[in-house]
């Protein structure tokens, strides 16, 4: 699959989820809305995620939050394309945003990925004419593409190499200092970050909930169910006044 290809289905999957080439898109919330049941977990293992699709409708990722939150949303884009555009897929288990031609599934992730989480449209909607003219993006702007794109300095700069938008140099001097240079911007810091938490997207607690209050199941089943998937109710209830 080439890369004009793997465009068109990029804008195509934007299109039919609701979203324009120049809107970013809250990643967890469009999980929700496909119904993908989405584990996010710190792992030990060196990967980024992994995904698995069992006939048409049961399809789950999980994500690696020992890589930074840009990686992630990247990683989530990137499992997108397995679950939901390729042919075929059952099972993988996915190192994100190497762009490696050697396994054709993993690099079609990768370039729909790229595609999928930073448009050109959007891009080009981000980039002062000035910059555009002179093919010269500042550091400025690619603080503002990331930070409004939710994505990696590394993901942002190999889109803008494509584009043609930086050259080898710039890639050089925009990749080092990523913290410090979003720091002096006044931006957060989150997006570079590693957050290491434990999440469950999914419709499972409230399937779990059904069936306990239609007697299918006990209490203690419906407990154990819920702590299946990482939530800890050890201690709910010590106090009487629960914090919004």
């Amino acid at each position: 699959m080439n890369q004009l290809i793997l465009e068109k289905y990029a804008a195509q999957f934007r299109a039919d989820l609701g979203y324009s080439n120049t809107e970013s898109i809250h990643l967890k919330s469009l999980l929700h809305k496909l119904g993908v049941l989405a584990v996010f977990r710190p792992l030990e293992m060196d990967i980024s995620g992994m995904a698995i699709k069992v006939g048409e409708n049961n399809r789950f990722m999980m994500v690696n939050t020992s890589r930074t939150t840009g990686h992630q949303h990247f990683t989530i884009c990137h499992e997108l394309y397995h679950l939901f555009i390729q042919k075929n897929f059952s099972y993988h288990v996915c190192h994100v945003g190497i762009f490696d031609k050697k396994d054709k599934e993993e690099y079609n992730a990768d370039i729909f990925a790229s595609k999928f989480l930073i448009p050109e449209e959007g891009i080009l909607s981000l980039v002062p004419d000035w910059e555009l003219s002179k093919s010269k993006v500042t550091l400025a702007t690619i603080l503002k593409i990331e930070q409004y794109f939710s994505c990696s300095r590394r993901a942002l700069l190999n889109r803008l190499s494509e584009l043609k938008l930086i050259d080898a140099s710039q890639i050089e001097e925009y990749k080092e200092n990523v913290r410090t240079s979003a720091m002096k911007h006044g931006y957060s810091l989150k997006l570079y970050e590693k957050d290491e938490q434990s999440e469950v997207i999914s419709d499972y607690g409230n399937l779990a909930r059904k069936l306990y209050e239609q007697d299918r199941i006990s209490e203690t089943h419906y407990y154990g169910l819920l702590e299946d998937i990482g939530l800890d109710f050890s201690d709910l209830g010590n106090n009487g006044n629960e914090e919004d």
